[in-house]
């Protein structure tokens, strides 16, 4: 897992497009139902569109806020289906197997389950999601619950869209306290509920792990998972402190700031930034060393500058160095790279 800062606009509008939709099926105004979101009602349905945690988070207090309805977050979590997530849904439902579909979904459950860390485990005979809501300011009791109980909810529709109308839990597991009106939870999961518990867990029997999909297929899949492999890959690279480092040296690739000038532009003591770096697994040197790579690779191939000028504008002594930086990341020179691209 790696940090995301709750005001970082990096996830799509879906999840607050369904919670509107949601809302307004019960005759809550769509004004009220986007009560403190910046988003205009056309940006709701738009691919585009990207907003933060916290923005996210606004739209589950507005169901809080606004909704009569006891079972909420069950009935919007129901809405979710594998459509719903578009390339990553794509890939859930191509998996050949449900062991495969369940490790990718672990892999990649970033790209479309923001405010949560989820494991996966498997004992003998039962398999279970375990998540745990990551602690987000002014996150309260209520809206820890409505997280939860909307992600189980739709875990189980994902679960049912990918296995079959078949698929059934064996237990709930809830670190909430057994509400007044907690019936419904029993009734909509179709399995035992159990409240003030160690962890958030929903079990179903490891079997259906062993049995094959009716949709999967090796090369869409492997076709989607590219693709959620490159929107992961993004989605690190745009984010946490890593993420902030990368959009100052990209407009100073020419001349990058040092490791302290740095550090002191994004407000940070140099030790802390290598720390923070660290934690992400990265470093100052291996973000300027990718960025060039990455950079240098689209220069050959995009436009017709010399290599002379792509080594001055990445910020190389000599161009004999930059020959020398691009035969490791690529393992040909350059001239070579551009005219294989030809060829």
């Amino acid at each position: 897992m790696f940090e995301i800062g709750p005001d970082e606009k990096i996830y799509s509008v879906f999840k607050i497009g369904k919670i509107v939709d949601c809302l307004m099926a019960e005759g809550v105004p769509l004004k009220a139902a986007m009560e403190g979101l910046h988003i205009a009602e056309a940006e709701l349905t738009s691919p585009l569109t990207k907003v933060s945690a916290n923005e996210i988070v606004q739209s589950y207090r507005n169901a809080l806020k606004f909704s009569r309805s006891p079972s909420f977050a069950f009935d919007a979590g129901s809405e979710f289906h594998v459509s719903t997530f578009g390339i990553y849904g794509l890939a859930l439902l191509s998996g050949i197997d449900f062991r495969q579909s369940i490790a990718f979904a672990l892999q990649y459950y970033q790209l479309a389950a923001p405010l949560l860390d989820v494991t996966f485990e498997e004992r003998d005979s039962s398999a279970a999601w375990c998540i745990t809501v990551l602690p987000f300011r002014s996150l309260d009791t209520a809206l820890h619950n409505f997280i939860v109980e909307l992600q189980f909810s739709v875990v189980l529709c994902v679960h049912r869209d990918i296995m079959g109308p078949d698929f059934r839990l064996t237990q709930v597991q809830l670190n909430a306290q057994r509400p007044s009106q907690g019936a419904h939870h029993a009734e909509k999961f179709g399995c035992e509920v159990l409240y003030e518990q160690p962890q958030n867990r929903l079990s179903f029997p490891a079997e259906w792990l062993d049995r094959k999909p009716a949709l999967g297929n090796p090369v869409t899949h492997a076709h989607a998972a590219n693709i959620c492999d490159q929107l992961l890959t993004e989605l690190k690279q745009n984010t946490g402190v890593a993420g902030r480092v990368r959009q100052v040296l990209l407009a100073n690739l020419q001349s990058p700031p040092d490791v302290d000038t740095l550090a002191g532009q994004l407000g940070l003591s140099t030790r802390t930034l290598r720390r923070r770096l660290q934690e992400e697994n990265t470093s100052y040197r291996e973000l300027i060393d990718d960025l060039r790579a990455q950079t240098a690779i689209r220069y050959m191939r995009d436009t017709r500058l010399t290599v002379e000028t792509i080594a001055f504008l990445l910020g190389f002594g000599d161009p004999a160095a930059f020959r020398h930086a691009f035969r490791r990341w690529t393992k040909t020179a350059p001239n070579e790279f551009r005219r294989s691209l030809r060829a």
